[in-house]
């Protein structure tokens, strides 16, 4: 009997092992922290958060077309009365002593006569405008006041001038001296200095001044051009009394 006792506590005891162990070698452990995270999902539109795309610099470019022409009434702070003149195209503008002429159109000063030297006895058609002002303007038109009282400070050949800027003060210098006060108007294209028969006019400027008094922008630039063409080159010949 005492050698059967410890075969059958050893049998007992394999049999307490078997049962506490189960079947939990057959999965694996869980985890450390529990339950296993679910996969990541991934986001399927592209992030927008940065700049945008850069864009081409050499690509066409456009360009702003040029500011129109704007015109003024060559003469301010007064008013004006005038007619055709009476032996080549141009404009007596007759006002009060003293009134403004101004630059009808932006641009550059062309020549600038300061001393009265006409003489009636002479009578010297490139003294008889007496102090005058020409300006060529930004539409290539050159426009003429003469007979001026006094020249304004700074109007110099080649000063720029913007419209409506004050060139000089109307009077009756040169051959207006035997003629009430007023503004010789001209509108011609430029030429080399001293063509003073192409300075004083040669396209009537009437309709271009009702234009201006009114607040409008009538150009002579195409009857200045047509004019040109009819005359020849700069009308080089002045007879003894032109």
């Amino acid at each position: 009997m005492s050698r059967r006792r410890p075969v059958a506590w050893l049998v007992l005891a394999v049999a307490a092992a078997l049962a506490a162990g189960g079947c939990s070698g057959t999965a694996d452990p869980p985890a450390a922290g529990g339950a296993t995270a679910p996969p990541a999902t991934t986001a399927s539109s592209p992030a927008t958060t940065g700049p945008p795309p850069a864009t081409d610099a050499s690509g066409p470019t456009t360009t702003a077309p040029p500011a129109p022409v704007r015109y003024r009434y060559p003469v301010a702070g007064c008013r004006a009365t005038y007619g055709q003149h009476a032996s080549y195209p141009a404009a007596d503008m007759f006002t009060r002593r003293g009134c403004v002429f101004v630059a009808p159109v932006a641009g550059r000063v062309d020549e600038v006569t300061r001393t009265d030297t006409w003489d009636r006895a002479s009578d010297r058609g490139e003294d008889r405008g007496g102090r005058a002002v020409s300006v060529v303007g930004v539409d290539g038109v050159r426009y003429y006041g003469s007979h001026l009282e006094s020249v304004a400070p700074g109007i110099a050949p080649g000063a720029r001038v913007r419209a409506g800027q004050p060139l000089g003060r109307i009077g009756n210098s040169g051959s207006a001296r035997i003629t009430p006060v007023h503004l010789h108007f001209g509108i011609s294209w430029p030429t080399r200095p001293g063509i003073w028969w192409v300075r004083r006019g040669m396209v009537p400027p009437q309709r271009y001044l009702d234009s201006w008094r009114d607040g409008g922008d009538l150009s002579p630039v195409r009857a200045v051009r047509a004019a040109r063409k009819t005359a020849g080159a700069e009308v080089p010949e002045c007879r003894a009394r032109c």
